[in-house]
């Protein structure tokens, strides 16, 4: 099987390579020209035989939106469109609509592995038409995991994204618990080694799991965390989550608290935390704090 890649950087790359591994053929193409196989959409295309399969993995937006409409004027019917970035899942029905007057499938496909994926391998959600799937079922047998699971045809296009949407938001929650519990920890006096209370965790406990190892690791690295600022982004699909959940009347309280938790991450000085002082102070007359 060929297959064309559209996104080279750490995610990207690295399918690039686990794929390669598995006997495939990749043409990749990236802007940067020192990573790409090829140095055009055109070029990539007209590598690969038909029927093709173009695998985009570029940021969700306006620069998914761009390859595919250039995509959709290189390929021809019968061509697969595979986006296994990390676009909102009502841009899939749009793009699988606009590809779908022009004789193309498409399949959306939520990627989950991050850059321990060559290794490991990712974990695949995606949606689409049965056909269009089975196109590219060869790519989801080289990038998953090695056993039985890690890869689910989730149903229709757009629920392969809508997939990987709650599960980060169920990533953010589970990150803001550990977060929670190792600052408690942290400021107890009774408790003299935190990072190894984290570390027993590790075996035997309800709360083992990978992101417990890797919390482990972030603490090896720098046992207090000392290095780093209490500042944390968020890519987009928490808050997604969030909005589907309130489309769908689904109550999220732990994963909208964990992302409402990054929100108050980026105030070094809380406008809320002011209005509350001053409350308390205005009640109580709790003292108050001056700049």
């Amino acid at each position: 099987m060929e297959l064309g890649l559209v996104g080279l950087g750490k995610m990207g790359g690295n399918m690039r390579e686990r794929i390669r591994r598995a006997g495939l053929t990749v043409i990749g193409y990236d802007r940067n020209p020192d990573v790409a196989d090829v140095h055009s959409l055109k070029e990539l295309v007209d590598g690969l035989s038909a029927p093709r399969v173009v695998w985009v993995m570029v940021p969700a937006g306006a620069p998914t939106q761009s390859t595919v409409d250039e995509l959709a004027e290189l390929l021809e019917p019968g061509d697969v469109v595979v986006d296994g970035g990390n676009s909102r899942w009502t841009d899939d029905e749009k793009h699988a609509e606009q590809l779908a007057a022009k004789g193309i499938g498409f399949v959306d496909c939520g990627v989950s592995g991050g850059v321990w994926g060559l290794e490991n391998g990712y974990a695949l959600m995606y949606g689409g038409d049965a056909e269009h799937i089975a196109k590219v079922e060869p790519v989801f047998d080289a990038l998953k995991p090695k056993g039985e699971f890690g890869a689910v045809h989730a149903g229709k296009v757009g629920a392969g994204h809508f997939s990987k949407m709650v599960h980060n938001g169920i990533e953010y929650a589970m990150m803001q618990a550990y977060a929670e519990g190792w600052e408690l920890l942290e400021k107890v006096d009774s408790v003299t080694d935190v990072r190894e209370v984290f570390r027993s965790w590790q075996e035997g406990t309800v709360i083992r799991s990978w992101l417990l190892d890797l919390a482990v690791n972030a603490l090896d690295e720098d046992e207090h965390l000392d290095r780093l600022r209490g500042f944390a982004q968020d890519s987009g699909e928490g808050r997604w989550t969030v909005e589907a959940a309130i489309d769908h009347s689904v109550p999220l309280p732990a994963i909208t608290a964990s992302l409402f938790a990054r929100f108050a991450s980026r105030q070094d000085d809380s406008p809320q935390m002011k209005m509350i002082a001053a409350l308390r102070n205005q009640f109580g007359g709790h003292a108050v704090e001056a700049k």
